[in-house]
């Protein structure tokens, strides 16, 4: 079995946003407060959140823990999915994020489990990939007059570059430009052999 030594990187918080409405849409903010139920003030705030379309297996609504606390995008990516839209750029606001990260590679790929630790002492750990929705397309839509095709073209565009969610593993406070400690855990291909 392949296997892959822990890794470590350094990246940059670039820009960090709030959701402090009724709905994802978040407004950029020199500082964030994490505590153990997310960022406070944040629509995604809460140690739990009720399930949706992406847990099929729980009947809608059932309480669940809440990993899905920090919505995390690329720099890098953000700046592919606009080409791919054929725009200069768009506002990660519009599709939710709380932290726009600048200086990792292949960004949404990053597996669960990796932590991502800030100068104040707060860490978050990756609960994983966040596959793009029509409904962050809608968002980002509202921004381009004319362009009706957005709302579904962000889901295409958006394949694998969508970013991560993560949830607060220790509080304390982040602040645009952190410099930002990765830590990546071993990894190995999980395929259980067939009978």
């Amino acid at each position: 079995m392949t296997q892959i030594p822990a890794q470590k990187f350094t990246a940059e918080l670039a820009d960090l946003f709030l959701a402090a409405g009724d709905d994802f849409i978040s407004k950029s903010v020199p500082e964030l407060e994490l505590t153990y139920e997310g960022i406070v003030g944040d629509h995604h705030a809460g140690l739990t959140r009720k399930s949706g379309g992406r847990e099929p297996w729980y009947k809608r609504g059932t309480d669940m823990r809440n990993e899905r606390q920090v919505s995390l995008l690329s720099v890098e990516e953000v700046a592919i999915i606009a080409e791919r839209l054929d725009v200069d750029h768009f506002d990660a606001g519009r599709i939710g994020a709380n932290m726009l990260i600048s200086g990792l590679p292949q960004f949404s790929q990053i597996p669960s489990r990796t932590q991502f630790f800030f100068p104040s002492g707060a860490v978050l750990r990756i609960d994983g990939y966040n596959a793009p929705c029509k409904i962050a397309g809608a968002a980002l839509q509202a921004d381009y007059d004319g362009r009706d095709d957005i709302e579904l073209g962000f889901v295409k565009a958006a394949a694998e570059l969508r970013g991560l969610v993560a949830w607060v593993e220790r509080p304390g406070l982040v602040r645009k430009g952190d410099e930002i400690k990765v830590r990546v855990w071993p990894q190995q291909l999980y395929q259980p052999a067939k009978a």
